[in-house]
């Protein structure tokens, strides 16, 4: 058998040692490139997009805006229910209608059903928000009139008109409303519920085919 020369040996581990840190560089520099895509990645999961209200209020949720247009002015998050106080969209409800709302909503839950709110009062700058979206929804005037009435002539403005959350809720006030005095004013929304006294006697009106059919939106 025979060695190599100590020179040879010498240049073999020299060679073998600038393979490793080279190696090493390597790793290291793919680590950081992963690391560097996953972070970028993580932050453009866990970011809201681009909106109006998270401009003007950072790290704010969605459906919120500040001031006269989130819950002070009306806003509602989500999971809400008619017994929640609070928050403006429920105590600034006529008591009559929030009173009635309570009673229905305590005998509902013997059937397992909840009234959750997605809208009750809101302010005229809420409201006047909300029509300039449905304008620009449902490109006209004319069309979101069906859907958004104007701070003027809104139930919802003056506290006399609640839009209650999910199809099981509905469909019991549907079957149930008129005991309590709630009644369904538009065919259209389904949601929309009204305190109308005389119904418990002689039961709800006759719907209207969208609010554009209402006489209280022509005032």
């Amino acid at each position: 058998m025979t060695r190599n020369p100590p020179s040879a040996r010498t240049a073999s581990r020299r060679i073998h040692r600038l393979l490793a840190v080279g190696l090493a560089a390597v790793v290291a520099a793919i680590a950081a490139a992963l690391g560097y895509e996953s972070q970028n990645a993580a932050s453009s999961f866990s970011a809201d997009p681009p909106s109006s209200s998270a401009a003007l209020v950072p790290n704010a949720p969605r459906t919120e805006h500040p001031g006269a247009l989130g819950e002070a002015g009306g806003a509602v998050p989500e999971g809400v229910t008619v017994f929640d106080d609070g928050y403006p969209a429920l105590t600034n409800l006529d008591p009559e209608l929030l009173q009635a709302l309570r009673t229905a909503a305590k005998a509902a839950e013997g059937d397992g059903v909840t009234f959750y709110v997605n809208s009750g009062w809101r302010s005229p700058e809420r409201q006047t928000q909300l029509l300039r979206e449905a304008v620009s929804k449902y490109g006209s005037e004319d069309e979101a009139a069906r859907w958004v009435a104007t701070a003027d002539t809104s139930p919802h403005v003056s506290g006399d008109a609640i839009d209650i959350g999910h199809s099981d809720a509905t469909a019991w006030l549907s079957e149930h409303g008129a005991e309590y005095g709630l009644c369904r004013i538009y065919r259209n929304e389904p949601w929309h519920y009204e305190l109308r006294t005389p119904a418990p006697d002689r039961g709800c009106p006759r719907m209207y085919a969208d609010p554009t059919q209402d006489p209280r939106m022509r005032q």
